[in-house]
């Protein structure tokens, strides 16, 4: 069998399932009375149902009440919360400059470096279920709004002057008396008293509605909205374009290509600067100590052959600037910052020569660029052909070749050999240009055959060419920032406005002689006893705000 609600109030209204105060006169309904007679109303939202509420949901509305609950957005938040804690106990990805994350780990902290790369948390702050997690508090906080903003603004925008008698005995401030002379004389007193507070006052026969304050309720909605703001513009961080945070090296007299964008950067000359023993403390004395660091910087926009490697790109300078400490080089959102340097030489190229040690001739030289190779040599009767470059070599665990950084400072190449008297497919040849790599290494034993007839090695040092000191920069856009100081400013002007402005409202209504006055509000009841005891006075009525809770005077 169906069963009804009846919702209908005394006065004829017709209200809502899941409305506790009639929307009209204000009288609670059936199931607010079985809380009892004398228990002060709960005036959220004013007793206004909410579609969370509904009787018989569906699947959306099961979704709706989900995310509408105040509990389970608590859950979420602190469930980030720590998921954001716990993305803070290793370095992120993000911040490497020169390290292979899948090692870098396990060698830093060992086997829980290892299990937390794994599990993913060195990209906590990227990742879908970290996104995820924001994606299902924005929700939460849109759905809460909606589900109790819209009621409230229903409430507190057709308010009805004349309310039930037990309405207003059943608020947290209440005075009651007998009255003698005019009525209307009384409410007129009262409201004039009730004015100079501030109060916006409207009278209904022997009936009063004084308020002050309405805006201070939208303060949890502001609060609502600028944290919307600010999770989108976290959101918007995370498309390609928005938001970048990268570090780069870029040797002294070269040009790096920023990446994901199409802007280079040069280094045209490094300077530091360090104390003097004279400058530095006892203790410090001796040491090298930088004063300050210098990059003198040229930035460059690729105008032409930006997306093919094997032509050389058409850059057009776009911005001079010396990088120092929190001088950044700055152009349309992007900035360049200076991280760090280095200023011990490292190998930046060699010319090295092919030598057949059974004819004895020798074939080259041609110039071997550390970051920036060819892929094919042609020597005379031979071709080399690159296949894989490592700039920090070294051995996994499993005994396969990796790189530890991205700087050179084990440096080994690759190449497929060719030629006539050589088979159609080529043969390999791993080249180390550095001696004590090629000894450490064993260069010869890896060739096997092929090292026993060819050398590939640099005749004279002569041949081999060392960068200048590298700076190191921390490269950054943030396309979403301005949104997020947007969003963070609305949220502190709810905060603002929900702290330090109370909704007061005072109802009263006079029946035979017999007065009748009720007050709420959302915060600081003191205050609003305060202000209904000074009006009181106004009219000659001289009580102590204590007596007004719940009950007051009952002369």
């Amino acid at each position: 069998m169906l069963s009804f609600q009846n919702t209908k109030c005394e006065c004829g209204h017709q209200n809502p399932i899941g409305t506790v105060l009639c929307e009209n006169c204000g009288k609670p309904l059936e199931e607010a009375e079985e809380a009892g007679k004398d228990t002060p109303l709960e005036m959220r939202y004013d007793g206004i149902a909410r579609r969370s509420q509904k009787s018989n949901p569906g699947i959306i509305d099961r979704v709706w009440n989900f995310f509408s609950s105040v509990k389970i957005a608590v859950r979420l938040i602190v469930i980030t919360l720590l998921a954001a804690i716990v993305g803070t106990i290793f370095t992120q990805e993000n911040a490497f400059v020169s390290f292979d994350p899948s090692t870098y780990y396990e060698e830093k902290y060992g086997w829980i470096g290892k299990v937390y790369y794994e599990l993913g948390l060195s990209n906590t702050y990227e990742s879908w279920w970290f996104i995820g997690l924001l994606v299902m508090i924005g929700t939460s906080l849109v759905i809460c709004s909606l589900d109790r903003v819209l009621p409230l603004y229903r409430a507190l925008s057709k308010q009805q002057v004349r309310k039930h008698g037990e309405f207003l005995s059943r608020q947290k401030t209440v005075y009651t008396a007998d009255i003698k002379g005019d009525e209307a004389a009384w409410i007129g007193g009262l409201a004039e008293q009730l004015k100079r507070k501030r109060y916006r006052v409207k009278t209904d026969g022997t009936a009063l509605l004084a308020e002050k304050n309405r805006f201070s309720r939208w303060g949890p909605y502001i609060n609502h909205i600028g944290l919307i703001i600010f999770l989108l513009a976290v959101l918007l961080r995370s498309i390609p374009g928005w938001s970048m945070d990268n570090y780069i090296s870029v040797p002294e007299g070269e040009v790096v290509q920023i990446p994901d964008t199409s802007y280079y950067l040069k280094n045209e000359k490094f300077t530091v600067d360090y104390y003097t023993d004279e400058e530095l403390p006892e203790g410090l004395k001796g040491t090298a100590r930088a004063k300050l660091y210098e990059t003198k910087a040229v930035l460059y926009e690729c105008t032409a052959n930006c997306d093919d490697p094997s032509v050389q790109p058409e850059l057009e300078e776009v911005k001079r600037h010396n990088i120092i400490v929190n001088d950044p080089l700055s152009y349309k959102g992007l900035k360049a910052y200076q991280f760090g340097f280095d200023d011990t030489p490292r190998l930046k190229a060699v010319n090295p020569v092919l030598i057949d040690k059974e004819s004895g001739k020798t074939y080259g030289p041609f110039e071997l660029d550390m970051r920036n190779p060819k892929l094919i040599y042609t020597l005379g009767d031979y071709t080399l052909e690159l296949r894989q470059k490592y700039m920090d070599f070294t051995l996994d665990s499993s005994g396969n070749p990796t790189t530890k950084s991205r700087e050179p400072n084990a440096p080994a190449f690759i190449f497929l050999l060719k030629g006539a008297d050589l088979p159609a497919e080529g043969v390999p040849y791993m080249y180390f240009p550095k001696q004590n790599d090629k000894e450490r290494f064993s260069q010869d034993t890896i060739n096997g055959e092929t090292g026993k007839r060819f050398e590939i090695k640099v005749p004279s040092m002569e041949g081999v060419a060392f960068t200048g000191a590298i700076t190191s920069l921390n490269v950054r856009t943030d396309y979403a920032m301005p949104y997020i100081w947007v969003g963070a400013g609305i949220f502190m002007f709810g905060v603002l406005i929900g702290t330090y402005w109370q909704h007061r409202r005072i109802w009263l209504r006079i029946d035979e002689g017999r007065l009748l006055l009720g007050a709420h509000t959302n915060k600081n009841n003191y205050g609003m006893r305060a202000d209904v005891a000074s009006a009181l006075r106004g009219i000659g009525i001289d009580i102590e705000p204590k007596s007004l809770d719940n009950g007051g005077n009952k002369s």
